[in-house]
């Protein structure tokens, strides 16, 4: 009888690791590259702007049964992110420590939006080029922080950049009429200096 608890609590405790630990890769995307399965997204998700995060990619032979995880992977093939039609930013992709298969590559996402993960180069052989892109039914494109912050609202970079744009064309204005104050008192006092000749 304890053994057969034994047993009931070691599944209990498998299972709930699986619903608790799979749910990462639930927000995914999956998509079959010749027979390897590559699976890719987010390392944290929900990722959220202004927090470091890291491609998530993980990658298996599916020929053989189960499916094998493909090592080396941090030597052959190359990765970029990029967003809002901007140049695409290079990343180091790195075998992730204890994780057969699995990789990283680590960015931190400054803007909110959808990000479209580029991997290029070889999978034991197999030439691949292959674009990720965040969305629906994929995975988790980058969220604001506004609604998780408390007590105080921080604002955003894109807010603070407005702020400032409003900041210098209110300095460029007061310049701009502080130069014709100048010019008309000059004029003003040039007049007045023709005038007090005359009479004189």
């Amino acid at each position: 009888m304890t053994r057969f608890i034994s047993l009931v609590v070691a599944a209990l405790v498998v299972v709930s690791s699986l619903i608790i630990y799979g749910g990462t890769a639930a927000a995914h995307e999956r998509r079959m590259v010749g027979p390897y399965q590559f699976v890719v997204g987010w390392l944290n998700e929900p990722a959220y702007v202004g927090l470091m995060n890291s491609l998530d990619l993980r990658v298996t032979d599916t020929r053989v049964t189960p499916a094998k995880a493909v090592e080396g992977l941090e030597k052959t093939v190359t990765a970029d992110v990029q967003s809002g039609g901007l140049a695409p930013l290079s990343l180091t992709v790195t075998a992730r420590f204890g994780t057969a298969g699995a990789y990283n590559g680590y960015v931190m996402p400054t803007a909110t939006g959808t990000y479209i993960f580029h991997l290029k180069g070889k999978v034991e052989g197999l030439d691949i080029d292959e674009k990720f892109e965040s969305g629906p039914g994929r995975f988790g494109d980058i969220e604001a922080t506004t609604a998780l912050q408390y007590p105080n609202k921080v604002p955003t970079a894109n807010e603070i950049g407005a702020r400032l744009g409003d900041l210098q064309s209110g300095i460029d204005q007061t310049r701009l009429l502080s130069g014709a104050a100048v010019v008309i008192g000059v004029i003003a006092l040039g007049a007045a200096f023709a005038i007090s000749r005359r009479r004189a």
